[in-house]
């Protein structure tokens, strides 16, 4: 089959063109910046119409995940990036007779800062979704989605906060807090997340492209499917990493109101560092969000293939090697 990735030069684009090249797929993929992988590439921004539509001429199937991800920053960049991007990709597909489209998406997309106790993938709402990143996603998310038709059928597939080695959106930022002293616990953590390893969500997002066809026209949310408290999935991610556990506990009230005043303060210096909390993390960390995974398994002829375990242990050979020493650079 011929694919094009967008975003390859993110932890999960890589692996998931990986995961298709190793099994015989014509890969192109899109990004901004080289990926070093062995197919063709094109270079570019994938709000860019002449971009994409080369990139897209005589493909079978398109897998986007290009993104802006980040938690500060203009809404501009979020709405040029999520949803412009995405629109580009929508009209490249249509132009070029593309006849799938997988569009990675995000679970923050229907998350309105309750918990998400055993639900399926709930319709994206972009009036209540949390932050610039989550709203811009649920716009775009809505655009793929209303776009499948007989001649380009869509799916939409969230993946449900990927981790790895070598991620530097999550365990990147834990570990660096952690090692700082400044990782608390936010809440009781005893809610209970779920989360993906990376190469499962690399894996699905495959079957994805396989399945998108006779399933088509819905959102489908991914993860290892193991749910674990809160604290326990921060203090194993900081073991594996070689670094202290969380310290103290922070009541959610106070965390809420402390990611409020950090936005503000970053939004009014235009800083565009991380700040130390925001509202969408303290909900995150305090708030129980874990998915029902019998509609993804049965669509997409799929399970996860690395459990939680193994995945806490491969993260630990990368950041410390298995005889305990530093192993990653």
């Amino acid at each position: 089959m011929r694919v094009l990735v967008t975003g390859a030069s993110g932890m999960l684009g890589r692996a998931t063109a990986t995961g298709l090249l190793g099994r015989g797929d014509e890969v192109t993929v899109l990004q901004r910046r080289p990926s070093g992988l062995p197919c063709a590439e094109v270079l570019g921004d994938v709000a860019d119409p002449g971009v994409v539509g080369r990139a897209a001429r005589g493909q079978d199937a398109v897998l986007h995940l290009a993104a802006k991800v980040d938690v500060t920053g203009p809404w501009a960049e979020y709405a040029h990036a999520n949803i412009v991007g995405t629109r580009a990709v929508l009209d490249a597909c249509r132009a070029a007779g593309v006849g799938r489209l997988v569009h990675v998406s995000s679970p923050s997309v229907a998350h309105a800062g309750t918990a998400l106790a055993g639900v399926g993938a709930g319709p994206a709402d972009p009036a209540r979704a949390r932050g610039r990143y989550s709203r811009s996603k649920a716009v775009a998310e809505l655009d793929a989605l209303a776009a499948d038709s007989p001649a380009l059928a869509v799916l939409a597939v969230r993946p449900h906060l990927v981790w790895g080695p070598g991620d530097t959106q999550l365990v990147g930022r834990i570990v660096e807090r952690a090692r700082a002293g400044r990782l608390p616990v936010i809440g009781s953590g005893a809610a209970l997340i779920d989360t993906t390893y990376v190469d499962n969500a690399a894996a699905a997002l495959v079957a994805a492209v396989d399945a998108c066809g006779p399933v088509h026209g819905e959102a489908l949310v991914v993860s290892n499917g193991e749910p674990r408290p809160v604290a326990e999935v921060l203090g194993r991610l900081c073991r594996a990493a070689g670094v202290p556990g969380p310290r103290g506990r922070v009541p959610f009230g106070a965390a809420w109101a402390a990611g409020a005043a950090a936005e503000a303060v970053w939004a009014v210096t235009r800083r565009r560092s991380v700040p130390p909390l925001t509202r969408f993390l303290a909900e995150q960390l305090a708030t129980a969000h874990w998915f029902d995974q019998r509609r993804t398994r049965a669509a997409l002829g799929w399970r996860p293939g690395v459990s939680l375990d193994e995945g806490f242990a491969r993260l630990r050979t990368w950041y410390v090697g298995d005889d305990g020493h530093p192993a990653a650079s």
